[in-house]
């Protein structure tokens, strides 16, 4: 794997600049979050280096200060919005993040339900984490939001949000994903910290877009690809234009919004400590890019990744055409097709000649491994036997898993486990190698190689399961399915 990220510079100066931050408001600061703590793969998947956990990292430094407020929208609940890189919906996300964050010391004091009007399935959500104990606050759609200031900045706007209770300095605001109204409470609570006669600040740490990189940088445009099911545009920051004659670079929702946290800012300390939307974020990762390359390649791997996994999505029922048509447009602005990524191609091919399921990967040197379904395998695993014969050196005509192996695995699927499937899937594989390499130098020699397919690119022809697409995930391969089910 190619590295064009310094995970370790951005450690150290990123930690800084938040540190920083906190001391320029004193004794209270609300921390919007963007993007997830502890399991960032978007920005390590764009930014090759980047540790997923280097957020949490950073603030285990301030832990003991620090607490921890889950917003998720009543929207994503009423429409059982799932987290597509791990499968689950946004409401048992906010029960995972909650033990994850508790399970590494850190202090979730609460959770809000943000865009509440009323939904049932949202007031059955909070009866259940009621139930655990859990503290539940709504905050409210404001009508003319984010325009309206008047209204948004007054008791019938943020002043009839739950006043959440908070009793450490710096609160974090993290929520499962983009749009569950991150920012709008922590200005609801600098609000009503404001009517309690406490002064308090705020900050935003959102690593995407780059504000320090060109608007049309693929990093930026993946960002855009990412978030195409909330049609986020990213803009030239005009106050940062105005206020410093510097270009830099944000968000449509960053720039709406900025109005309205001048005007609270007014309101509560006479002056705006911001002059721009960029102003109000912490983010380093610009300036940690080691190889632009690097980076730039790896983008637009993930602008064509998400443009499959929104084609997926389709084929499920789930999602809407406008996103493959804004996916389709910043394939334009990245100067990219399909043909950019070379499995796909290949994998096609094979089917077309084949008549079968197929896959390919594209490994380290360049060489492009294909593999079909079997009667014995699916195409997922068969792609990794291939692959990692190839790496090891092992002539591709010998069977690693012997057929007497294989057979009552399949007898126990079907017969035993009411499987329609016999073929053994990709963590089966990977099972039956481990118990193989214990007798067999082959098979620990295949296992050995496993590690070199992390960064690699995959490509299918048909939907993989779930297990298919945590398994690559683990192992680090970026994976594409075309739109058809098996």
């Amino acid at each position: 794997m190619k590295y064009g990220f310094d995970n370790g510079k951005y450690l150290k100066i990123q930690s800084e600049h938040i540190k920083e931050r906190i001391a320029h408001f004193g004794n209270k600061l609300y921390l919007e979050l963007g993007g997830k703590l502890f399991d960032d793969h978007h920005a390590s998947r764009v930014l090759p280096g980047f540790q997923p956990d280097s957020k949490l990292r950073m603030f285990s430094k301030l832990k003991d200060q620090a607490e921890i407020v889950i917003a998720i929208s009543a929207l994503d609940i009423e429409r059982n919005k799932v987290r597509n890189d791990l499968g689950i919906t946004y409401d048992e996300d906010v029960l995972r993040l909650r033990e994850e964050f508790q399970n590494r010391g850190f202090m979730v004091g609460s959770v809000v339900v943000t865009h509440y009007n009323g939904q049932r399935s949202a007031d059955a959500f909070r009866q259940r984490l009621e139930r655990l104990g859990i503290k539940v606050y709504y905050h409210y759609i404001i009508e003319g939001y984010p325009t309206n200031v008047d209204l948004i900045a007054s008791d019938e706007g943020f002043g009839k949000d739950d006043y959440i209770e908070t009793s450490r300095p710096l609160v974090i605001v993290t929520a499962p994903g983009p749009g569950s109204g991150k920012m709008a409470v922590c200005l609801s609570q600098l609000f009503n910290e404001h009517k309690r006669g406490v002064t308090a600040g705020y900050a935003k740490f959102e690593t995407f877009p780059v504000w320090n990189l060109p608007l049309k940088h693929p990093v930026n445009i993946a960002y855009e690809a990412a978030t195409a099911d909330l049609n986020d545009v990213n803009m030239i920051d005009p106050f940062h234009l105005e206020a410093y004659g510097k270009t830099a670079i944000n968000y449509n929702r960053d720039i709406e919004i900025f109005p309205v946290l001048n005007a609270l800012f007014e309101g509560i300390y006479g002056d705006n400590p911001y002059k721009s939307p960029t102003d109000m974020g912490v983010n380093m990762v610009g300036y940690c890019i080691s190889d632009d390359e690097v980076c730039c390649d790896a983008s637009k791997q993930e602008i064509i990744r998400r443009y499959f996994a929104t084609l997926n999505q389709l084929a499920k029922g789930i999602g809407q055409d406008s996103e493959v048509s804004k996916i389709s447009l910043l394939f334009k602005q990245a100067k990219i097709d399909l043909s950019y990524r070379k499995p796909v191609a290949a994998a096609r091919e094979r089917a077309a000649s084949s008549g079968k399921p197929c896959s390919a990967i594209e490994l380290p040197d360049g060489t492009i491994i294909t593999a079909e379904t079997s009667e014995l395998l699916g195409p997922s695993s068969a792609l990794i036997l291939n692959a990692v014969k190839h790496l090891a050196g092992i002539d591709h005509s010998i069977k690693l898993i012997p057929q007497e192996m294989i057979a009552p695995i399949q007898h126990t699927k079907i017969q035993l486990l009411q499987s329609h499937n016999p073929r053994l899937h990709s963590d089966e594989v990977l099972v039956a190698l481990s118990v193989l390499s214990t007798t067999d130098d082959r098979c620990r020699r295949a296992l050995e190689v496993l590690p070199q397919l992390r960064g690699c690119q995959m490509h299918s022809t048909v939907m993989l399961g779930e297990v298919d697409h945590k398994i690559f995930n683990k192992l680090g391969v970026g994976l594409t399915c075309d739109p058809v089910k098996k």
